[in-house]
């Protein structure tokens, strides 16, 4: 018995020191709410790719397919809701280091500061679509002619990735309001950060795609 316990400490020492390497016993380790993100992530990536490549195909596929946006302003409005979503990611990455480096306060101001951001974006974004519907777009019928596709392709991508921003804008408010009173660490606002640069990502796709290829040439 003794010599059986011998055996299985020794094979223990063994295994121990075989992952004890400069990386740490774990190198690849990663807490549970992190690697829950990232799983989110790809499957929504997934969602993202699906609906961009559906816009690409059915854009080609149709010979009439409108292209309504003016230079001004509806592309001047887009680029500064890009403009607004980059520089929300840098105040997101702000708030991750004040975290990290434990300066509370700092990092909820970074927070409500990418808070801001957001909000500015869907505030502009719906009085886009509001604009847009009062032109007289819809699911299956746009005023311009062409594809009637348009719409529903445009309403779908647009206001799918618009969700997202309002989801992220509620999810940073949590996290800067249980981070200020010390409830959740470094590692949430982390965690919330990967989801906000992964939303600022997937406007990077749409951005040109939906806005730049569909401006009218005069």
């Amino acid at each position: 018995m003794a010599s059986h316990e011998a055996l299985s400490e020794n094979l223990h020492g063994a295994a121990a020191a075989e992952s004890a390497w400069e990386g740490g016993g774990s190198p690849f380790a990663t807490y549970h709410n992190k690697l829950g993100m990232w799983l989110f992530i790809i499957s929504d990536a997934i969602t993202f790719s699906a609906l961009l490549m559906a816009y690409s195909y059915v854009r080609v596929a149709s010979p009439d397919w409108p292209t309504p946006f003016e230079f001004y302003p509806a592309l001047i409005k887009a680029t500064g809701m890009t403009v607004i979503l980059l520089s929300s990611s840098l105040t997101m990455v702000m708030a991750v280091r004040a975290a990290k480096l434990g300066e509370r306060g700092s990092a909820v101001k970074w927070l409500l500061a990418t808070m801001a951001g957001g909000l500015a974006f869907v505030l502009i974004h719906a009085t886009e679509w509001v604009g847009l519907i009062g032109e007289g777009l819809r699911l299956f019928k746009n005023p311009w002619g062409g594809s009637p596709l348009f719409g529903a392709s445009f309403f779908t991508l647009t206001g799918l990735h618009m969700t997202h921003v309002i989801c992220g804008v509620v999810y940073l408010g949590v996290i800067a309001l249980g981070h200020g009173k010390g409830k959740f660490d470094a590692d949430d606002v982390e965690v919330s950060g990967l989801y906000w640069h992964f939303v600022d990502l997937v406007w990077m796709f749409i951005f040109p795609l939906v806005y730049i290829l569909s401006l009218k040439m005069r």
